[in-house]
């Protein structure tokens, strides 16, 4: 995994201030992989239903923002029980639970 243990710190605190405590975030794509270089944060929020919604990913992603200072993030939010989209399997599979 490709990202630091303060990059880690501030994308878990986004997600507990947005999603809340029951929220999982998984790392995927090439920050995922150790031997690959380059590449924007690809991150994959599972949460509750009711807070899976626009609203609080714009106040994740202006957490990240501010906290990292990155500009290639890009986030998908799924509702946890919500049939899974292709994303959504990819991410589960291949990702890296923060």
């Amino acid at each position: 995994m490709r990202l630091s243990a303060d990059q880690v710190s501030a994308i878990k605190a986004a997600a507990l201030e947005a999603f809340g405590p029951s929220a999982t975030v998984r790392l995927f794509g090439s920050r995922a992989d150790d031997d690959r270089t380059g590449g924007d944060i690809d991150l994959h929020v599972e949460a509750d239903p009711d807070v899976a919604d626009l609203a609080h990913e714009v106040l994740f992603r202006a957490s990240i923002w501010k906290a990292l200072d990155e500009e290639q993030i890009d986030v998908v939010v799924a509702a946890r029980g919500a049939e899974p989209r292709w994303i959504d399997r990819a991410a589960r599979r291949e990702g890296i639970v923060l």
